[in-house]
């Protein structure tokens, strides 16, 4: 059984710092597990998890210990509540480094046939954060533990790298004001949102109207819309950042100021960019 104290330690959290990336592994061959996501991620759920741990490992897993009793309180019905230990192959994201072996705790389901999982030698990617105990960590939601395919593991690095690059897009919090400025000719005319967020960076969606032309909206990561603005593309942190947390609709203090006519374009353009988005795809609760 796992000494308390260790549980105790696997129960605190600690403060992210700044991430450090580690090249991919090679020559590793992966061993089949049944993860606790489906096995193809949307962008969203697994930028999801890649945001919220201050620590992402790939490792294979040595040893599984299942507890019972006290060391089980709040296991889901259908769950087994594992210690886990797991030689790491390599650091994704995490600053000070990872000893080569770590432990955490791991609520895994019964299958179908109400047998117990088996992990031993299973390779995976975690997403956790340290604890006081060295080498123990704590996974940063109960389905954080990942089994390892090429897909996922491309996906993580991607956006990790992303995450720590120097112009990575600011988190957006919410939508400030709206303008709109009709053209001189009918149906001419261009609508500017600017979004707030957690830094106070500016970021702003801007759509332009000519008449017989189609639509083109942006996005500006800067005070001023220039040419080199443009919508993101699907499936990078910029689109994720807003098809995530924009709201459904533009809100109406965004607007509160404007004339009626220029009110009602503005909301127009502003869920026009939205269908350009696109669905979040976030399954994840």
């Amino acid at each position: 059984m796992t000494p308390r104290p260790l549980l105790a330690a696997l129960a605190l959290s600690a403060t992210a710092a700044p991430a450090q990336m580690s090249p991919p592994v090679s020559g590793a061959t992966p061993v089949a597990l049944r993860p606790a996501l489906p096995p193809a991620l949307p962008y969203a759920d697994v930028a999801d998890l890649v945001l919220a741990a201050p620590v992402i490992a790939d490792a294979t897993i040595r040893s599984t210990v299942q507890l019972k009793g006290a060391d089980a309180v709040g296991v889901r019905p259908g769950f087994v509540r594992f210690y886990m230990e797991a030689d790491v192959a390599a650091l994704i994201r995490g600053a000070g480094g990872l000893p080569p072996r770590v432990g955490w705790l791991y609520d895994a389901a019964f299958d179908a046939r109400g047998r117990m999982p088996r992990f031993k030698k299973a390779r995976v990617l975690l997403f956790a954060r340290a604890t006081a105990t060295p080498g123990q960590l704590q996974l940063v939601a109960p389905d954080a533990q990942l089994g390892w395919a090429p897909d996922l593991d491309t996906r993580v690095r991607s956006i990790a790298r992303e995450v720590l690059a120097p112009a990575a897009p600011p988190r957006v919090t919410g939508v400030g004001q709206a303008f709109h400025v009709a053209g001189a000719l009918p149906g001419e005319g261009e609508t500017q949102v600017f979004l707030q967020t957690a830094d106070s960076r500016p970021v702003s969606l801007s759509v332009l109207r000519r008449p017989g032309e189609r639509p083109r909206w942006a996005v500006a990561l800067s005070e001023i819309v220039d040419d080199a603005a443009a919508p993101p593309p699907r499936d990078t942190l910029l689109w994720y950042r807003l098809a995530c947390v924009l709201p459904p609709r533009l809100p109406g203090a965004s607007i509160a100021g404007l004339a009626a006519d220029d009110a009602i374009r503005a909301a127009e353009d502003y869920a026009f960019v939205l269908a350009q988005l696109g669905a979040c795809g976030r399954t994840r609760s």
